[in-house]
């Protein structure tokens, strides 16, 4: 179990180091998107590539940084049964369904992506857009991005089996508990509060 677990730190480390970087993406995007938008409504100048660009990169922050949202806990669940149950009865169903649907739906769409992606490389596919850009990098996405997740399941199964060994901690409770959700919600509540408070200091 020492060296499954060993593994599975070198499966964090490594979405957790491609999920940091993808985050910087999210930035790009908004300074090509704004970029962009202000030469065309400006100066009436626009290029394709600049718009394929920004789709190529909207969909490397959703795929890349799938298996980093997944060690974060931070994908969508519906436990509103399970979360009632005892922790193992929770570890257990995760190991069920990561065993029978998440694996299965990943390496599947893992391997009938990867001929997708290597015909388009093979022919040096471009964009049927005047001026649009190579196709293989936004197909290589696909297959490198449930990569990941497949990865990220792998690590997660080991912690599972291995919090029902004693082994380690529960890997369904990351960080602080409250998931994002959570906190956008205190969040939004926070700053109505404090509109609220301005607003009868107004008066």
């Amino acid at each position: 179990m020492t060296s499954l677990l060993r593994l599975s730190r070198g499966i964090d480390w490594i979405n957790t180091l491609v999920g940091k970087a993808i985050t910087w993406l999210v930035l790009v995007v908004v300074i090509v998107s704004a970029t962009n938008a202000v030469f065309r409504k400006a100066f009436n100048l626009g290029s394709n590539a600049w718009l394929e660009l920004q789709w190529y990169l909207f969909g490397a922050i959703f795929l890349l940084a799938a298996g980093y949202t997944f060690l974060c806990n931070e994908h969508v669940r519906v436990d509103i049964l399970s979360q009632k149950l005892p922790e193992r009865a929770q570890v257990g169903i995760d190991i069920f369904g990561v065993l029978f649907f998440l694996l299965p739906a990943c390496c599947l769409v893992f391997w009938l992506s990867i001929p997708f992606f290597w015909d388009s490389y093979v022919i040096h596919e471009l964009s049927s857009n005047t001026d649009g850009l190579i196709r293989w990098p936004a197909k290589f996405l696909i297959p490198a991005g449930f990569g990941l997740l497949i990865l990220a399941a792998i690590s997660h199964l080991i912690k599972c089996v291995g919090f029902l060994l004693g082994a380690c901690p529960n890997p369904m409770k990351v960080g602080s508990g409250r998931s994002a959700e959570e906190e956008l919600v205190e969040d939004i509540l926070a700053q109505q509060q404090a509109q609220n408070q301005i607003t009868g200091e107004g008066r």
